[in-house]
């Protein structure tokens, strides 16, 4: 019978190992249990999606697969226990994300993502960036006045911002946060609507306030926009008006026209940033009518201070099944586009 060999590497450590078959020993046991996960259900959902082996004893793991995989794991591994040591909680959608980042950057350092905190919710939770794009986004909220972030849903533009600006407000770094879209969805426009004009908006601007009450209690949430210190308002409700020590949001831009994009960005005052969202591929504007946010970004990509951010759809960080989703829907897009030529 030939017996294995598998070579031990304390974590500390960074001795080359065989990559075909990995012996991996924390020292920390409390840590590596948490890392493993009840009955070692963080260890089988790495190795379903790696497609290789992982068997566990104690606090060491026994790593069997091709070279660049059992590579790939032991990394995943390191990293995450490295996130345990310093107090991160790594859960199954880490997990998810942790895989697609080291995935397509075997040199990413999860610290320098993970351990970023934007905000921590009412309910303890540490809103931090799920990737590169996330990371440049947070960075440029920092660091510019003006930023927009394009991409595909689910990609956290909106909520991120959500959060910055929270975390701005609870800074006394703004006076206020004033969130905004334009009320253009899906070919419905607010005369299709029942009830008085604020019935009407709400439906448009419901996703913002999802985001605002995921960030904080309800009551103080409502607190604040009853005594106007958060206002969530249609972009129709910014004209005439400057913003002065504000944060500003305004969401799904690829539905502003070219007017209303410019009257937005010079609505900005003393002291105030503002974050410009939107997927120039789901216009849903006449098509006679030109998006402002597509001319915003051939526009503005060369002005000193303004800062564009763009996501593709490997940056989905919602459900996995989010991004199939989408790549699912443009193969069909590509292929129905290829028909017609």
């Amino acid at each position: 019978m030939v017996t294995k060999k598998y070579t031990v590497l304390n974590i500390n450590t960074s001795k080359k190992i065989d990559k075909k078959h990995i012996k991996l020993t924390f020292a920390d046991i409390e840590n590596a249990r948490q890392l493993f996960g009840d009955y070692n259900k963080n260890l089988r959902q790495i190795a379903d999606e790696l497609s290789l082996s992982i068997d566990a004893r104690g606090n060491t793991v026994y790593i069997t697969g091709d070279a660049t995989t059992a590579s790939l794991a032991k990394k995943l591994l390191t990293q995450l226990y490295d996130l345990l040591k310093k107090g991160y909680p790594v859960y199954s959608n880490d997990i998810d994300y942790a895989i697609r980042l080291l995935s397509s950057d075997d040199g990413i350092n999860l610290k320098e993502i993970f351990l970023d905190t934007v905000y921590v919710t009412s309910k303890k939770r540490s809103i931090t960036p799920r990737g590169r794009a996330q990371k440049e986004y947070i960075d440029a909220m920092r660091s510019y006045d003006i930023v927009f972030g394009i991409g595909p849903a689910g990609t956290g533009k909106t909520y991120l911002a959500m959060a910055m600006a929270v975390a701005a407000l609870a800074k006394n770094i703004v006076n206020r946060i004033v969130l905004t879209r334009p009320a253009v969805e899906a070919g419905e426009t607010l005369g299709f609507l029942p009830g008085d004009l604020a019935e009407k908006v709400n439906p448009y601007l419901r996703p913002l306030y999802d985001a605002l009450h995921d960030m904080m209690r309800f009551e103080k949430a409502s607190r604040l926009i009853e005594t106007g210190i958060i206002e969530v308002a249609p972009l129709a409700f910014m004209r005439g008006r400057t913003l002065n020590d504000a944060f500003i949001i305004l969401d799904e831009a690829q539905n502003t026209t070219s007017k209303q994009m410019k009257m937005f960005l010079t609505r900005i005052g003393f002291n105030s940033k503002a974050v410009i969202t939107g997927d120039i591929t789901q216009t849903d504007l006449p098509v006679e009518q030109p998006s402002g946010l597509i001319e915003a970004k051939n526009i503005l990509n060369q002005v000193d201070g303004i800062k564009m951010v763009f996501f593709s759809k490997n940056d989905v960080a919602r459900h996995k099944l989010v991004q199939k989703i989408i790549r699912a829907y443009e193969q069909v897009e590509n292929q129905n586009s290829s028909n017609q030529v």
